[in-house]
């Protein structure tokens, strides 16, 4: 018997593909929004920081109803998505993508958040005065001081978003080859009592959580070893 079956390879390049283009796409929003919250002195700041903080204590149940509500035909997304002919997005693959996103923003945006408050504004006024463009100052200056931050962001973002069940149950559905990802496949083992298959499946997951977190803590112990590099 073959450890992992044809269907559960297909949840794992399904998952892995949600949770590629998930980190890419809040990699892009993220890094601004983490930029405005470090360095705004705005009162919106806070609101908006408890806003983007709101799927680590919101359960997810929660989040996936508001959001099939948000992307519904009656919803302001879903209204915008028919109106330009591209449908509804619960129950598809680009539905789970903006789910996911959403549910994972947090893990992202706090990690590049925190570096850039961090970091201060010395390194900045010292680009500006050899005249730098703002936009060559961040990608010179910033993204290298900050590299820690947005390396910690981006695991994160991932492993949480492979680890999703509750927001892609609402959302994706448990479509086999469009929405059922890794977590909705070991539940349909239980729910079908494969345990053995389950088993499999969730050892598989189990593994890659532990090497993740293993490595963030082995790339952070080597960091601090060499002086915050």
């Amino acid at each position: 018997m073959p450890l992992l079956t044809p269907p559960d390879l297909q949840a794992i390049g399904l998952t892995l593909q949600v949770a590629a283009l998930t980190t890419g796409i809040l990699l892009l929003v993220g890094t601004p929004l983490a930029w405005w919250l470090a360095r705004t002195p705005s009162w919106f700041k806070k609101p908006l920081g408890a806003l983007v903080a709101l799927p680590i204590v919101l359960p997810p149940s929660v989040l996936g109803f508001y959001l099939l509500v948000f992307m519904g035909p009656n919803g302001t997304l879903g209204q915008w998505t028919q109106s330009l002919g591209l449908g509804l997005l619960p129950f598809t693959f680009t539905g789970l993508v903006v789910a996911s996103s959403f549910y994972s923003l947090p893990f992202m945006v706090q990690p590049i958040q925190n570096a850039f408050a961090n970091m201060g504004t010395r390194p900045l006024e010292v680009a500006a005065s050899l005249r730098a463009s703002p936009l060559d100052a961040f990608f010179s200056v910033v993204v290298p001081l900050c590299k820690p931050g947005f390396v910690t962001g981006v695991i994160m973002c991932f492993a949480h978003t492979v680890g999703e069940f509750g927001v892609v149950l609402m959302v994706g559905g448990n479509i086999p080859g469009v929405t059922r990802v890794v977590s909705v496949q070991i539940y349909d083992h239980v729910e079908a009592m494969e345990y053995s298959d389950a088993h499999r499946l969730a050892a598989v997951m189990l593994g890659f959580s532990f090497v993740v977190l293993l490595a963030l803590h082995m790339y952070n112990g080597a960091r601090r070893k060499g002086g915050g590099a």
